[in-house]
Protein backbone atom coordinates (compact mmCIF):
# COMPACT_ATOMS: atom_id res chain seq x y z
CA UNK A 1 0.00 0.00 0.00
CA UNK A 2 1.07 3.60 -0.97
CA UNK A 3 1.98 6.15 1.88
CA UNK A 4 -0.82 7.62 3.33
CA UNK A 5 1.48 10.79 3.63
CA UNK A 6 2.50 13.34 1.63
CA UNK A 7 5.58 15.62 2.07
CA UNK A 8 5.67 19.18 1.10
CA UNK A 9 7.93 22.38 2.20
CA UNK A 10 5.98 25.33 2.59
CA UNK A 11 7.56 27.90 3.67
CA UNK A 12 10.01 26.40 5.75
CA UNK A 13 7.64 24.11 7.58
CA UNK A 14 6.56 21.11 7.24
CA UNK A 15 3.43 20.18 5.26
CA UNK A 16 1.96 16.38 5.70
CA UNK A 17 -1.39 15.69 3.96
CA UNK A 18 -3.47 12.64 5.24
CA UNK A 19 -5.32 10.60 2.83
CA UNK A 20 -8.98 10.39 3.55
CA UNK A 21 -11.99 8.41 2.58
CA UNK A 22 -15.84 8.26 3.20
CA UNK A 23 -17.63 6.74 5.59
CA UNK A 24 -19.07 4.18 3.21
CA UNK A 25 -15.31 3.43 2.26
CA UNK A 26 -14.63 2.98 5.66
CA UNK A 27 -17.26 0.42 6.52
CA UNK A 28 -16.32 -1.55 3.60
CA UNK A 29 -12.18 -1.36 4.26
CA UNK A 30 -12.33 -2.65 8.00
CA UNK A 31 -15.86 -4.83 7.85
CA UNK A 32 -18.21 -2.83 10.62
CA UNK A 33 -21.27 -0.93 9.78
CA UNK A 34 -22.47 2.79 9.17
CA UNK A 35 -23.15 2.72 13.33
CA UNK A 36 -20.02 1.58 14.30
CA UNK A 37 -18.21 4.77 12.24
CA UNK A 38 -20.43 7.08 13.66
CA UNK A 39 -19.72 5.38 17.22
CA UNK A 40 -16.12 5.89 16.48
CA UNK A 41 -16.58 9.15 15.53
CA UNK A 42 -17.91 10.46 18.51
CA UNK A 43 -16.18 8.82 21.15
CA UNK A 44 -12.58 10.65 19.15
CA UNK A 45 -11.60 6.87 18.33
CA UNK A 46 -10.86 8.11 14.55
CA UNK A 47 -10.42 11.20 13.40
CA UNK A 48 -12.04 13.32 10.14
CA UNK A 49 -12.20 16.48 8.91
CA UNK A 50 -16.13 18.33 7.09
CA UNK A 51 -15.84 19.09 3.71
CA UNK A 52 -16.99 22.55 2.65
CA UNK A 53 -19.92 20.78 1.50
CA UNK A 54 -20.62 19.35 4.58
CA UNK A 55 -19.74 15.76 4.08
CA UNK A 56 -17.09 13.70 6.44
CA UNK A 57 -14.08 12.69 5.59
CA UNK A 58 -12.28 9.97 7.54
CA UNK A 59 -8.77 9.92 8.02
CA UNK A 60 -7.71 6.60 6.83
CA UNK A 61 -4.69 6.01 9.38
CA UNK A 62 -7.05 6.36 12.10
CA UNK A 63 -8.79 3.30 11.62
CA UNK A 64 -5.78 0.64 12.18
CA UNK A 65 -4.43 2.77 15.31
CA UNK A 66 -5.39 0.93 18.78
CA UNK A 67 -8.30 2.71 19.73
CA UNK A 68 -7.20 2.57 23.79
CA UNK A 69 -4.43 4.72 22.53
CA UNK A 70 -6.28 7.84 21.38
CA UNK A 71 -4.65 11.24 21.33
CA UNK A 72 -7.24 13.47 21.13
CA UNK A 73 -10.40 14.10 23.23
CA UNK A 74 -13.41 13.17 22.04
CA UNK A 75 -15.67 14.98 19.60
CA UNK A 76 -17.79 17.78 21.38
CA UNK A 77 -21.68 17.05 21.67
CA UNK A 78 -21.91 19.03 18.27
CA UNK A 79 -21.49 15.35 16.34
CA UNK A 80 -24.22 14.20 17.97
CA UNK A 81 -26.64 17.26 17.25
CA UNK A 82 -25.54 17.43 13.51
CA UNK A 83 -26.34 13.91 13.14
CA UNK A 84 -29.81 14.02 14.23
CA UNK A 85 -30.38 16.41 12.33
CA UNK A 86 -29.57 14.45 9.16
CA UNK A 87 -31.12 11.44 10.16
Amino acid sequence: MASDYTDTQCGGKLHVERKTISIMKACELVGVSRRTIYNWLSSGKIEYVRTAGGSVRIFVDTLWRDPHQTERQAVPAVWQAEERNQA
